[in-house]
């Protein structure tokens, strides 16, 4: 307790003179923001949380190093208060090199993993299932870390909100969810938000909850004090609402319509700072003490600008930095030659491989841990204790879940039952996973599987067919792979695991018991390299998953026309390997791309123009694309039949395009 009658006057005034230090920081940072902001120097959008300073410092008061906290986009006092330097901080708000992630993620997405700040989030809600990730890592690590996510009373509309608390629930987490209730979501105020109140949601997860004054900095960390001592013993995940208020608009030039000055000036009254001084008065510090720490981090700041202000910004040759991690150079293997097996063990096979190899990867999911709907993974949960974890049905808790344990050092494999349920987790995907090494200027690492699968032929209906492949390929930053036979599989997954990068692996349903040869225990598949799987001297077919294996089937029936078709495996989607297919190209002059994706804006789109622009002079034909017309996969199986390509649909083009 900070104030605890058992503390000496002297050791308590000692105390909150450094909360009082500490608040007045944030203070100092976010006014002078806000005034560069002003002139100009700071671009972009700027959230800053004046009068919000005692709820990051009480909070953040009893962390560990090893502890971690998630924020919002109003972050600039939660990474102030656990510990990160104001120097670099403002670097960043200035878009220099020298700021905390080398100028790439600015105000809204300030990070360093290596010190536990999992980074401000310019998504409401984001860090909530980021946080439990990051748990979940503390928790198979062992020992006593704990997890504060920071988040608005606006957050608790998200759906994320309720996935991360009730999963957090479920598996007892060591995770505080630290609500700093503002009053105002954006413009609106919370009593017009929600009919719930947070206490009452937290009575409906099961977790338990504290209000306290989020404007007076003893009673946020008195508070915090019993709840993380709570967390870290093991007892679950725990609820805290602090009432304070934002002395600014949601965002640097909002007008403020939705307020009155009256209502700001009755909070002003109740200033954080102002109450801590006099806290600090009352402890016995002296004026002069108080006076000194604001000439101090008046001068910390006044460096910290001019540092920022002649620190350069990022050269124009790092542009392309960060996207994505180095990834091992990995030879192609030899062909398998052992007894058949099918594509589902070969993929649970690698899984459990790296899971014995490696104490840090782990499997989460729906239903995985009692085998996974296919039956894929039945038994690995007795193999491997608390390393295979049933999820509730909470798709964007799962990936957050696998984002926030790849930045804690673990390397999650998370399942997506259907790949069409990736729209539901779109925000981990597109915004999370595939953009935080970039934004935190390398900082971060996200070696994260995120395994799903698709497949159309069995009259599944338009929302469990679809193959999607080309909407993540669009988002910079992911790996998207699809293999089409067992052994790639094997050794495709490996590789996925052992990547130091986000990777989604697609699987086909309908090959789940399709047989081929058992590659050896090591066998690794490099990630972005093609293969020619049949050579040939007419035409070069392209294609990946399920669907190549009917592009072989029509090279077939072309073999017997006189045909010579040089078929290629893409395996990998993003990134793609052009060079295989430019080279193939090259020596037959005609291509010929079959997808079983909709043909309208996919990756055969892609491939078609690379073909015209880098590969046109190779070209004696035009480029053909075989795939489903633009419209969701039927359920009739008449008409799903005659939607989805054939070897004979595939043979046909094949034969017009050579024969052109």
């Amino acid at each position: 307790m900070v104030t605890s009658v058992s503390e000496a006057p002297a050791a308590q005034a000692e105390v909150v003179v450094e909360l009082y230090r500490r608040m007045r920081r944030i203070r100092e940072f976010e006014t002078r923001t806000s005034a560069l902001y002003k002139a100009g120097e700071v671009p972009g959008f700027v959230h800053l949380s004046i009068g919000q300073e005692a709820t990051a410092v009480g909070a953040c008061r009893h962390l560990r190093e090893d502890d971690v906290v998630t924020s919002t986009h109003r972050g600039h006092g939660h990474c102030l208060a656990k510990g990160l330097g104001a120097d670099q901080m403002m670097a960043e708000l200035m878009g220099r090199d020298s700021g905390t992630c080398r100028g790439r993620g600015g105000s809204m997405h300030i990070a360093d993993p290596e010190q536990g700040i999992f980074g401000a989030n310019g998504i409401v809600g984001a860090g909530l299932p980021v946080a439990v990730g990051a748990a979940t890592a503390a928790q198979l690590r062992g020992g006593d870390s704990v997890v504060v996510s920071f988040f608005g009373d606006g957050a608790v509309a998200q759906g994320m909100f309720h996935e991360a608390v009730n999963l957090a629930g479920v598996w007892d987490l060591p995770v505080v969810f630290f609500c700093e209730n503002n009053q105002y979501a954006e413009f609106s105020r919370a009593s017009d938000q929600h009919r719930a109140t947070l206490k009452e949601r937290a009575i409906g997860y099961g977790v338990p909850y504290r209000r306290v004054d989020g404007n007076d900095v003893i009673a946020v960390a008195d508070v915090m004090d019993n709840v993380i001592a709570h967390t870290r013993a093991g007892h679950g995940p725990f609820l805290v609402e602090a009432f304070t208020y934002r002395w600014h608009g949601h965002y640097e030039g909002d007008p403020e319509h939705y307020r009155t000055g009256e209502e700001l000036a009755s909070w002003r009254e109740r200033d954080p700072l102002t109450l801590a001084y006099d806290r600090a008065l009352a402890a016995g510090a002296t004026p002069e003490v108080l006076i000194e720490v604001d000439v101090a981090v008046r001068a910390e700041i006044d460096a910290a600008v001019e540092h920022a202000r002649r620190a350069e910004a990022p050269k124009p040759a790092s542009l392309f930095d960060f996207v994505t991690a180095p990834r091992p150079d990995i030879p192609e293997p030899p062909a398998p030659s052992g007894e058949p097996v099918k594509m589902m063990a070969a993929i649970r096979e690698a899984i459990e491989r790296e899971m014995t190899d490696d104490p840090s990867v782990f499997m989460a999911g729906i239903d995985v841990a009692q085998g996974n709907v296919f039956g894929l993974f039945r038994g690995m949960a007795d193999a491997y204790p608390g390393r295979v974890r049933d999820t509730p049905i909470s798709e964007t808790a799962i990936v957050g879940t696998a984002v926030g344990a790849a930045l804690a050092g673990f390397r999650p494999v998370v399942e997506i039952m259907y790949m069409d349920f990736i729209g539901v987790c779109l925000d981990g995907l597109m915004n999370q996973a595939a953009k935080l090494r970039f934004m935190t200027g390398g900082r971060a690492s996200l070696p994260l599987v995120v395994r799903t699968q698709f497949g159309a032929g069995r009259s599944s209906g338009s929302q469990h067919s679809q193959s999607l492949e080309a909407v993540l390929a669009h988002i910079p930053g992911l790996t998207v792979v699809m293999p089409s036979n067992p052994a790639d599989a094997y050794g495709l997954m490996r590789a996925a695991i052992r990547d130091p990068n986000p990777v989604v692996f697609i699987e086909n349903r309908l090959q789940y018991g399709m047989k081929g040869p058992r590659p050896e225990p090591d066998h690794l598949v490099p990630l972005g390299r093609a293969k020619v799987v049949r050579e040939g001297r007419d035409v070069s077919v392209v294609s990946w998953s399920r669907m190549l294996t009917t592009v072989l089937q029509a090279a077939d029936r072309l073999a017997e026309d006189g045909i010579s078709a040089e078929v290629i495996d893409l395996r990998t989607i993003s990134p793609l390997d052009r060079e295989t297919v430019l080279q193939s190209l090259e020596r037959t002059h005609r291509l010929v791309i079959v997808h079983e994706a909709v043909q309208d804006f996919g990756v055969g789109a892609e491939l078609a123009a690379l073909a015209a622009n880098e590969g046109f002079w190779h070209l004696d034909a035009p480029v053909a694309r075989v795939a489903p017309p633009a419209i969701p996969s039927p359920y009739a199986p008449s008409l799903e039949k005659l939607w989805l390509p054939d070897a004979d649909a595939i043979a046909d083009t094949v034969r017009r395009v050579v024969r052109s």
